[in-house]
């Protein structure tokens, strides 16, 4: 069964408001079907261990398992498993990687970074991205003005929301409180920001949303089911 709902929320803090809306329908099952390309090489991330095995996501795609010694087509090959960390070769370079941690590996070229998404059959941009070195899932949203986390995705990440700026939010099931921080680091593909503006909520969220603080800093084109994102300053 699709698992899905709409959540819409206006923040008002010290006067400062804006507006959030997210469509989360079928949002759970579109999921596993997403795919996230790097223009230059390969994003990967740690998903999981199991014996002799690791769960890896690469390009912001599904999960999947790749035994010790394999390579994949995208060059990522699994060299040792170690405890919760395992040591990979991406792009002919060792990095070595705990559960929930994500390396892309650097443009080739000297322009500026990108990262390119592929919309699924609901025309919704999702990506894996990295937050304080923490993998999160995004949805691409222009009508959110904040990048929007909810409380299970700050607990990962180890955001403590109680020393942010409180706010209030109206949603579908009423208001709830929330809080403004500030993210350290924010990577979507081959692009970092630092500094940047965020809500945390209360509540646990599907998703995170991919709001205006990250993408008013980029140059966004689209071209039928592909949109890509570069980096202006």
């Amino acid at each position: 069964m699709a698992i899905g709902f709409m959540i819409g929320w206006s923040v008002i803090n010290k006067g400062i408001g804006f507006r959030c809306i997210a469509d989360f329908t079928r949002a759970v099952l579109i999921c596993p079907l997403l795919l996230v390309t790097s223009v230059h090489g390969a994003e990967v991330g740690l998903a999981g261990l199991f014996p002799g095995k690791a769960l890896l996501t690469i390009n912001g795609g599904p999960p999947r398992i790749v035994a010790l010694g394999a390579k994949t087509d995208e060059g990522v090959k699994v060299l040792a498993i170690e405890g919760e960390t395992a040591t990979l070769e991406v792009d002919g370079k060792k990095r070595m990687l705990r559960v929930g941690q994500n390396v892309a590996s650097q443009p080739s070229g000297s322009g500026p970074a990108t990262a390119t998404l592929t919309a699924d059959s609901a025309g919704h941009f999702l990506t894996t991205g990295v937050i304080n070195g923490t993998s999160v899932r995004f949805i691409v949203d222009t009508g959110a003005s904040l990048i929007s986390l909810g409380a299970n995705d700050a607990r990962r990440i180890g955001i403590d929301a109680s020393r942010g700026q409180p706010g209030i939010a109206n949603t579908a099931n009423g208001q709830t409180i929330v809080s403004r921080v500030k993210l350290d680091t924010v990577r979507v593909g081959e692009i970092v920001l630092n500094n940047v503006d965020a809500i945390v909520h209360q509540q646990d969220m599907p998703l995170a949303l991919l709001g205006m603080s990250f993408l008013n800093r980029m140059e966004m084109q689209r071209n039928g089911e592909t949109m890509t994102l570069k980096k202006r300053y």
